[in-house]
């Protein structure tokens, strides 16, 4: 199933839960109730942002976005990661109110209506795993197992209240947690969103051992000026300098850096390399230290000299 389509079922799953939930948070009193409905809003609009991002990734290049639209699923992770931080601030505020002055909360619609809402989340979260590494899915996954999780801590301060009198400040105190928790959880995503933003060094790549991989290659003397970020959360990107073996020719350079770039990519997850060929090492601050043409990239270019 497409991720388009994996997006849509989700969102509808919850338009429905966010229609029941908010009726009966009402009539039972519930801001746990309430608090999951407000989850689950966030929920679709979150799920429309990253069906929207999809569409975007699909776009070819241009001369404007060279490479294409990968970006955009990550600000579209971002956006969803702030949507969550704002809902939760709100509902720990509520949650603080409820506390201080409790209401009475019928438990047995909250269990009824809350264990909807996690049968849903539940099947809405498989819905959007689709197991790959892409951070806008995660977002869109973060927001069905927030919710889920959130449901099922409704479902049981809504059993207690219903057995127990007197305990109505456990469905705020429920919110609460639930709230907290889901934040974090929005925060780590917003440092690996702007990591990608920041084009950090991909967290699964080991550049010590990214860097002797090359240098093992055959035909590879030494490397320096390595570059390692991603595009996208599935996505990453390289550029380096190598210094090449001997003074091969034009077609001698481009089968070594071919060989270089079926390192990174069998071994890095690496699949767009940019690589600067050279005979001798080059002092990269040296304005006029002109390497060797990018033989690596597709071989149509033509010999330049190597000032020292």
């Amino acid at each position: 199933m497409t991720r388009d389509r994996r997006l849509v079922i989700a969102a509808g799953l919850n338009v429905v839960i966010v229609v029941v939930q908010i009726v009966y948070g009402i009539r039972a009193k519930s801001l746990g109730l309430i608090a999951d409905a407000g989850h689950n809003l966030t929920d679709v609009a979150a799920l429309a942002l990253s069906w929207w991002a999809v569409h975007l990734i699909r776009r070819s290049p241009n001369a404007k976005q060279s490479f294409g639209y990968h970006r955009s699923g990550i600000l579209a992770a971002q956006a969803n990661a702030a949507m969550i931080l704002i809902a939760t601030a709100f509902i720990v505020y509520e949650g603080v109110q409820r506390l201080v002055h409790p209401t009475q909360v019928r438990g047995l619609v909250v269990v009824v209506v809350a264990g909807i809402g996690l049968a849903v989340n539940a099947a809405a979260a498989v819905m959007v795993n689709d197991h790959s590494g892409d951070l806008n899915m995660r977002a869109a996954l973060l927001h069905m197992l927030g919710d889920a999780g959130a449901s099922a801590g409704v479902v049981v301060a809504g059993l207690i209240i219903f057995l127990r009198s007197g305990s109505e400040r456990l469905d705020p105190a429920v919110s609460i947690a639930i709230g907290l928790y889901i934040a974090w959880r929005a925060v780590r995503l917003l440092m690996a969103t702007t990591d990608i933003l920041m084009e950090a060094t991909p967290s699964s790549i080991d550049m010590p051992a990214l860097r002797e991989a090359m240098r093992a290659a055959d035909g590879v003397d030494s490397v320096h000026d390595v570059h390692a970020w991603s595009l996208s959360g599935d996505l990453h990107a390289l550029s380096a300098h190598l210094v090449l073996r001997g003074h091969p020719t034009l077609e001698e350079a481009q089968v070594v850096g071919e060989r270089v770039k079926h390192v990174l990519s069998d071994h890095f997850a690496i699949s767009h390399a940019t690589l600067e060929l050279e005979c001798e090492p080059c002092a990269d601050h040296e304005s006029d230290c002109l390497p060797m043409p990018n033989a690596a990239d597709v071989g149509r270019a033509t010999p330049h000299a190597h000032h020292r």
